[in-house]
């Protein structure tokens, strides 16, 4: 039997942090690609909650995992109007969209308030909501929203966070 040395142990030690991180990294890959359809996650950029990419992409899309802190939220594919609207919101900043954008969130989501944007829990009168696969859509013209329904149980689109800087529709579909 020959002893361990402290080279050996180091490299043992790098070794089995690199396979968990690979592992972690391709779990985080496999989340955040759930959200969107393959054509679309495949060629997306993926990025972790740090800011860091796991997936260079090529098709304007970027695609993130669970976040670890973001009460309801799940995996999400995001265009670069949903990226400025995502800062927006996350930083309470006011935000109108310049051009259509489209999110893709097709592994659902866990909840949230269909009338107030910053709810982190379901309270008697916040309409809270807990949505299956979807994607949503964000408009440059918010007048085009009027009409359009807001009950999320209507069978089809509806409005979220009507009459915020942030409403947009949410579109339920079957998934991938």
């Amino acid at each position: 039997m020959h002893p361990i040395t402290t080279a050996t142990a180091a490299a043992l030690v790098a070794g089995l942090a690199g396979a968990a991180f690979a592992a972690d990294t391709d779990a985080l890959l496999a989340d955040a690609k759930s959200a969107a359809p393959d054509e679309i996650a495949n060629n997306a950029t993926v990025m972790d909650w740090d800011g860091n990419t796991l997936q260079q992409g090529s098709n304007g899309f970027t695609c993130f995992p669970t976040p670890p802190t973001l009460n309801g939220t799940a995996p999400m594919c995001l265009d670069a109007e949903w990226a400025s609207w995502a800062d927006a919101w996350m930083n309470k900043k006011p935000f109108t969209a310049s051009t259509i954008g489209i999110s893709y969130m097709l592994a659902g989501d866990g909840g949230a308030s269909n009338i107030d944007p910053y709810a982190e829990e379901e309270t008697p009168g916040n309409d809270w909501i807990v949505e299956g696969p979807h994607l949503m859509i964000i408009v440059p013209d918010a007048a085009s929203l009027e009409g359009m329904s807001t009950d999320p149980h209507n069978g089809g689109p509806y409005v979220m966070w009507k009459g915020t800087d942030y409403a947009h529709i949410m579109v339920p579909t079957t998934g991938k």
